[in-house]
This record gives structure tokens, C-alpha cells and sequence, in this order.
């Protein structure tokens, strides 16, 4: 293995053409791409201000810094950037760049001679300190330091990258002309594209200290805020191997190649090149060199919350625990209190499951406010809402939090910090039951003027927040049975965040959850049931669920109720209230099935006392449903419909269209069972009423294709028009009843079993 002091030594090397000078101060070497931007400098100097309009000056030079700063690119995409800013330059540049090619070796050696002369005089070219003037003084000092043998194999690769622009001009040329003749637009030039990227791969050769720096740091931003810009994950790790292969030392690239690992989930690799950064790190003095001696001690600590962070990320809380406490006894050691401020909201994530967890996480925010770190102060706060929410608190003490935090962002410009309190809010609005005001606070996360398009057309919208937002909204449609507006956001999501992307898999599961509804409310339980796997890979619980569902449906009971069983422990241990209401409503509607509803009383009422509890208003009306329900089978039905008038608004205001068209069943039901008792014009007027409420929960139905409670609507509707004598009605729900029924299988005990 090579020493990591190797790269202290002066060893000037030749690559694919390509003259190394990396000499102490010297972070840039020539290459051929840099000899033709110098032309283009020394063009631009040499061209009087009426030769060249002030547009034409204003786009070049915004054309320059991408030029100093970027990769090596082919001559021919050169001259096509030069052309589209200034022409008549283009052709300037072209023509002094073929004379020194096909001239000789002393062209070249005279042209460096005369840069020189743009720092002389009294008002000179270029000012020393400029960007352009940096570049050009460390061209020179490179070119300087090479032997003569060096200069003539640069010579040599400026023969050979003027050569092979040259023919890619013609090639380009003879292609153009025969997409005309031929009319093949669209592929050939898709396949032109690709050529050129890769001949540019292959003749940028590895990259200076400086261009390595800019291509990091655009590639960590892309990451961070559009990752669909970046690099593919291939790609990227192509580029960071070809560029730690010339300097192993770059701890930077290390970090980089961390992140780009992280995006697909690779342990081991992300674990490696962490580890590699903060080697890199230490082992070449760059943290000790602006912190003295600290900064071997500080590179540690940060290596070790790290390694726990991503541990932690990837659920191996054991080795997580362990690294943070290694953390911990440096910080204390240095007296780091800014790493224990990290350490110590780390320690709130790996024992947030934990009762006194809240203790750690007051703490936290109160020491974040004291030495002034308000991004650790927000996060705290943020963290302290979600779990008072899971805790049953009022909304509006969590909101009044919430703009506490708020307050913070502005003062601080987080706007990173601002799209997550808004992703939150939607996602505790609609914990609580609140769909509009959810829908309303996801709108507006997406409205936001903080999300449009920042410099060189980077998003800041392809953020955790911004894919949950999206998330809620195509749930949010779906269950209005708004299917078409559902999947275009979830079309779009998929577009914003490709499979390979981080955030990819909230969508994934929000897709196959709607997936799964629609093929349930169809009656196509074996499509349902292959859904399942999918969503369980993406979240266990939520699939161990959704199964048991199936099984229900498909009249496996006694497996359903063993499956349901199990899962109810499970989330009572891990604390998941919500999932605990929704096993425990799954396994009444499973006894009241069964045909035993005095079992299911207990059950109901004790998930009706968890959701009054922690205040989840639509959980507790979907309850209260269930309850009439049962008090309408024991044939109690002046009991279930009293009950009914307490639930029915909250679903009707907020509720799902499914739930909404139960709802309404329900009530027609129950109107029904009541009305047997009354005398015969009260009733017929009650059984009128039951029917109107049949005709809107058949719409609701309809919405989103229920075809099986349309079936069973119709079923009791006929009923009614025969017991009031209106034979024609009857006969036109008989016919839709017989053609339903056909079409679908009958799982089950019927619901309609009570006139």
C-alpha cells in the first residue's frame, strides 16, 4: 500500500496524455483543455472592446467560471460553448488553436512566454489577484516546472486533442446532415449525446485539486437538495474511483463516495468510506492545521457520531449505542459541548421508544438554546411535538409549539427546517383525523416560495419534506376516490425521486397502499394479497396487517385472528397506538362476522377508550360506527342510531368516501330496524328516508368502485321498494343486484340481515 506522505513528494507523472505538477502550492497542472482556455483568455484580452458587443462580453464571462472550474471537455463542445456566446471569438479561438497544433513544439513554448505580458504595464489585461489571473499565474508556474520531456509529450497531447476535435466537428457534421436526409431525429441524437459524454469521461483524465473540489461540492449539493441532477449512483462511484486512484489522500472524495453509498443502502460500503474520510482526515494534518492540537481530537469524535449516526440509520442501535458512547467520552474528555449537544439528541433517537425519553429531549433543546445552535434547538422542538402527538396532546398546544419553532427558522433562515415543521403539521393533522386542514398545509408546503428554483437550476424541492407532503396529498385523493389526480402525484413523485433515490421509498409505499384499497374495494382479494408482500419488504407492520385483511376478506378467519393477535402484541410493546386501534377495530368486525357481537363490545370499547385517550377523532367515530353496528345486530336499533348522530359528522366533515358511504349504510339500516315498530304511514315514511340514504352511500360506493357494498345496497334497497310496492324500482334494483352478484363472489356472513 502507498504511503499516505507520498503525495508531499514533488513526482511529476504522465497519464493518458496528461502532465502532473501537484507541487506543494501548486494544485493545477496543463493539459490540453487548459491550453485551449488559455487561448480563449488571451483572445479575449487581445479583442478591442467595439469588436465584441456587450452581450456578447457579458455572456462569456459567465461562461468563464464554469470553464475554470470544470472537468477537461472535448474541443468540439469547446468551440460549441464558445460559438453560442460569441461567434466571431469562436472562430478567433479555432484558428490560433489549429495554428499552434499543426506548427511546431516552439508555438506553444512562445505563446506561454507572451501570458506574461497581460500582468505588465500600467493598467494591465488581467489584475494578478482575479480568478482569471490566479488561473492563469498557476498555468504558467506549472508550465514552468515541467523538464523538456514533459513539454513535448503535452505537446504531443495537444496534436492529438486538436486531432480528435477536429474529427468529432466532422463526424457531428455528417450526422446532422443525415438525420436531415433521413428524418431520424429524436434517437440519433439521443445516441449523439451519450457519445460525447463519454469521449468527455474518457478524455478529461483525473482532475486537478481545484477541479476535484467544485465537482464535490456540486455533486454533495445536487444530493442534498435535487438528486435526480446528480450522478447516477454507477456513475458518481465511476468518478470518485477514478479520482481517489490519483490521490487516495482526498478525504473529501471519501466522504462523498459515503453519501453516494448511503443513497442505495449499502452498509458496508458507507461503514468503509466513513471510516476512510476521517482517516484521511487525521492522517493528513488538514484538522490540526487550523486547530492545533485539537483538531486530531475533534476529527475523532466526529468519526465516532457519525459511525453511530449511520448505524442508527440503518437500525443496528447495539453498534450505534456503542459508537456514541465512544463519542461521548471524547467530547468530555475535550470539553466539546457542541459534539454533546449532537450526541445528546442522538441519544433521544436510539431510546425514543423509551417513557423518560422525553426527559433527554427537554434537556436537549434547553442546552441547544444556551450555546446558540437554534438547528438543534428546532429539531428538538420538532421531536418533542411528534412524540406529544403520539402522546395525545391537543393540537393546539402542538401547533403553538410548532410556531415556536417557526419563529426560529425565520430568525435563522432555515428553510430546510421550515419545509419539515409544514411536512409535520400535515402529518399530525392528519393523525388526528383533520383532512382537510392536512390537505391545506401540504398545499401550502408546496406553494411555498422557498421552493422555487435556486442557482443553476437546482430544486430545493426534492427533500424528505416535500416527497411526504406529495404522499399525503395522493392519499389524501385517493381516499375522496379522486384516482386519476392520485396517480399523477404519484407519477410525479416517481419522476422527482427515481427508485434509486433516497427518499423513493415513501412513495413506493404509498402506492402499493393505494394499490391495495382499490383492488379491495374491487373484490380482487388474490391482487390484494400479492400486494402485500410488497408493502411488508417496505414497512412490516403495515403488511402483517394488511394480510390479516385479506384473510378476513377471503373468510380465513381463525388465521386472520391469530395473525391480528400476534400484531396486537407487537404494537402494544412498541407503543404504536394507532396501529393498536386499527387491530383491535379489525378483530370486532372479525367477531361481529363470526357471529358472536357480545365479544365484540369489549373489544370496541376498549379501542374507543384508546383513541378518546390520545385524541384521534376519526379513529374514535370509526369506532362509534362499529358500536352502533353492533348494538343494530343485538337489536338494540334506537341505541345505534342515537350513537350514529355523535360519529356521522366528523366522517362526513373529514372521512374517507369509503367510510362516508358505511356511514350513510349504516343510518339507512338502522332507520329500517327502528321504523318496524311504528304505524304504517310513520314507516312508510322512514323506509323513504332509508332510501335516500341508500342512494348517497351508493354514490360514495360508486366513487371508488366498492362494487361489493353497491351490491349489498341495491340487495336492501329492492327490499324496501318491495315492502312500500313500487315493483318498478324494485325490478330495476333486482337487475343491477343479479348482475353484481354474478360478477362477484360471496365471501362471509351478508351484512343485510336485519329488516
Amino acid at each position: 500500500m502507498a504511503s499516505v506522505h507520498e503525495s508531499l513528494y514533488f513526482n511529476p507523472m504522465m497519464t493518458n496524455g496528461v502532465v502532473h505538477a501537484n507541487v506543494f502550492g501548486i494544485k493545477d497542472w496543463v493539459t490540453p483543455y487548459k491550453i485551449a482556455v488559455l487561448v480563449l483568455l488571451n483572445e479575449m484580452g487581445r479583442t478591442g472592446e467595439g469588436a465584441v458587443s456587450l452581450m456578447e462580453r457579458r455572456r462569456l464571462n459567465q461562461l468563464l467560471l464554469p470553464l475554470l472550474q470544470g472537468p477537461d471537455i472535448t474541443l468540439s463542445k469547446l468551440y460549441k460553448l464558445i460559438e453560442e456566446s460569441c461567434p466571431q471569438l469562436a472562430n478567433s479561438v479555432q484558428i490560433r488553436i489549429k495554428l499552434m497544433a499543426e506548427g511546431e513544439l516552439k508555438d506553444m513554448e512562445q505563446f506561454f512566454d507572451d501570458l506574461s505580458d497581460s500582468f505588465s504595464g500600467t493598467e494591465p489585461e488581467v489584475h494578478k489577484t482575479s480568478v482569471v489571473g490566479l488561473f492563469l499565474r498557476h498555468m504558467i508556474l506549472a508550465y514552468s516546472k515541467l523538464s523538456f520531456s514533459q513539454v513535448f509529450k503535452l505537446y504531443t497531447a495537444l496534436q492529438q486533442y486538436f486531432q480528435n476535435g477536429e474529427k468529432k466537428s466532422v463526424e457531428d457534421a455528417d450526422m446532422e446532415l443525415t438525420s436531415r436526409e433521413e428524418g431520424e431525429r429524436k434517437m440519433e441524437k439521443e445516441e449523439l449525446d451519450v457519445s460525447i459524454r463519454e469521449e468527455e469521461v474518457s478524455c478529461s483524465g483525473p482532475l486537478s485539486q481545484k477541479q476535484a473540489e467544485f465537482f464535490l461540492s456540486q455533486q454533495a449539493s445536487l444530493l442534498k437538495n435535487d438528486e435526480t441532477k446528480a450522478l447516477t449512483p454507477a456513475s458518481l462511484q465511476k468518478e470518485l474511483n477514478n479520482l481517489l486512484k490519483f490521490n487516495p489522500d482526498f478525504a473529501e472524495a471519501h466522504y462523498l463516495s459515503y453519501l453516494n453509498n448511503l443513497r442505495v443502502q449499502d452498509v458496508f460500503s458507507s461503514t468503509h468510506s466513513l471510516l476512510h474520510y476521517f482517516d484521511r482526515l487525521i492522517l493528513t494534518g488538514a484538522e490540526s492545521k487550523s486547530n492545533g492540537e485539537e483538531g486530531y481530537g475533534r476529527s475523532l469524535r466526529y468519526a465516532a457520531l457519525n459511525l453511530a449516526a449511520l448505524h442508527c440509520r440503518f437500525g443496528h442501535y447495539q453498534q450505534a449505542e456503542l459508537a456514541l458512547q465512544e463519542a461521548i467520552r471524547i467530547a468530555q474528555e475535550s470539553n466539546d459541548h457542541v459534539c454533546l449537544q449532537h450526541c445528546l439528541s442522538w441519544l433521544y433517537v436510539l431510546g425514543q421508544k423509551r417513557s423518560d425519553s422525553y426527559v433527554l429531549l427537554e434537556h436537549s433543546v434547553k442546552k441547544a438554546v444556551h450555546f446558540g445552535l437554534p438547528y438543534l434547538a428546532s429539531l428538538g422542538i420538532q421531536s418533542l411535538v411528534q412524540q406529544r402527538a403520539f402522546a395525545g396532546k391537543t393540537a393546539n398546544k402542538l401547533m403553538d409549539a410548532l410556531k415556536d419553532s417557526d419563529l426560529l427558522h425565520w430568525k435563522h433562515s432555515l428553510s430546510e427546517l421550515i419545509d419539515t415543521s409544514i411536512a409535520q403539521k400535515t402529518a399530525i393533522w392528519r393523525l388526528y383525523g383533520r383532512s382537510t386542514m392536512a390537505l391545506q398545509q401540504a398545499q401550502m408546503l408546496l406553494s411555498m416560495n422557498s421552493l422555487e428554483s435556486v442557482n443553476a437550476g437546482v430544486q430545493q424541492n426534492n427533500t424528505e419534506s416535500f416527497a411526504v407532503a406529495l404522499c399525503h396529498l395522493a392519499e389524501l385523493h385517493a381516499e375522496q376516490g379522486c384516482f386519476a389526480a392520485a396517480s399523477e402525484v404519484l407519477k410525479h413523485l416517481k419522476e422527482r425521486f427515481p427508485p434509486n433515490s433516497q427518499h423513493a421509498q415513501l412513495w413506493m409505499l404509498c402506492d402499493q397502499k393505494i394499490q391495495f384499497d382499490r383492488a379491495m374495494n374491487d373484490g380482487k382479494y388474490h391482487l390484494a394479497d400479492s400486494l402485500v408482500t410488497g408493502i411488508t419488504a417496505l414497512n412490516s407492520i403495515e403488511g402483517v396487517y394488511r394480510k390479516a385483511i385479506v384473510l378476513q376478506a377471503q373468510n380465513q378467519m381463525s388465521e386472520a385472528h391469530k395473525l391480528l393477535q400476534k400484531l396486537l402484541i407487537h404494537c402494544q410493546k412498541i407503543r404504536n397506538t394507532e396501529m393498536v386501534i386499527s387491530v383491535l377495530l379489525s378483530v370486532a368486525e372479525l367477531y361481529w362476522r363470526s357471529s358472536s357481537p357480545t365479544i365484540a363490545l369489549p373489544v370496541l370499547l376498549q379501542a374507543l377508550a384508546l383513541s378518546k385517550e390520545y385524541r384521534l377523532q376519526y379513529l374514535a367515530s370509526e369506532t362509534v360506527l362499529n358500536l352502533a353496528f353492533a348494538q343494530l345486530i343485538l337489536g338494540i336499533p334506537e341505541q345505534a342510531l342515537s350513537l350514529l348522530h355523535m360519529a356521522i359528522e366528523p366522517i362526513l366533515a373529514d372521512g374517507a368516501v369509503l367510510d362516508k358511504g358505511r356511514a350513510m349504510f349504516l343510518v339507512a339500516k338502522c332507520q329500517v330496524a327502528s321504523a318496524a315498530s311504528y304505524d304504517p304511514l310513520k314507516k312508510a315514511e322512514a323506509l323513504e328516508a332509508a332510501i335516500e340514504n341508500l342512494n348517497e352511500a351508493k354514490n360514495y360506493f360508486a366513487k371508488v368502485d366498492c362494487k361489493e357494498q353497491i351490491r349489498d345496497v341495491v340487495y336492501f334497497q329492492a327490499r324496501l321498494y318491495h315492502t312500500l310496492g313500487k315493483t318498478q324500482e324494485r325490478n330495476r334494483c333486482a337487475m343491477l343486484f343479479r348482475q353484481l352478484h354474478q360478477e362477484l363472489p360471496s365471501h362471509g356472513v351478508p351484512l343485510i340481515n336485519h329488516l
